[in-house]
């Protein structure tokens, strides 16, 4: 399946293949917010495109990619399973943590669990959608 926007909940999100080419420089991540730019409100990156520098908070990988999608307004979600990541660091669970509070960057187990958060973000009160 290659990338492509989806209705999820009402919302258009850019799904991205797991299969697809590795998330591993800035270029990447702005790759990907450029196809976004085609109707999507939200990027939903399965975490196994993600290079390991991402779930190694020190290389600053996940600040630089997290701060360029909420500078071009638009969501990020990574998908799928990190707790061999989330094991091994406890600066990375309270990224997750507080990422997963707000409304920018969430990472969610898979694209159920995605769903559920936009039909929250939504369904609250003077909220727009995604």
């Amino acid at each position: 399946m290659p990338d492509e926007i989806q209705d999820r909940a009402g919302v258009p999100v850019l799904v991205c293949d797991p299969a697809g080419p590795p998330i591993a420089t800035e270029q990447d991540a702005l790759d990907l917010i450029g196809a976004s730019f085609l109707g999507a409100t939200v990027v939903a990156v399965p975490a196994s495109r993600l290079d390991a520098s991402f779930f190694t908070l020190g290389t600053r990988f996940a600040g630089e990619v997290m701060q360029k999608f909420v500078n071009y307004r638009l969501r990020l979600a990574v998908v799928g399973d990190i707790s061999a990541h989330l094991a091994t660091s406890s600066a990375l669970r309270a990224l997750v943590e507080e990422s997963n509070r707000a409304d920018h960057v969430w990472f969610v187990p898979d694209l159920d669990a995605l769903d559920d958060r936009l039909r929250a973000l939504t369904d609250r009160p003077g909220r727009r959608p995604a």
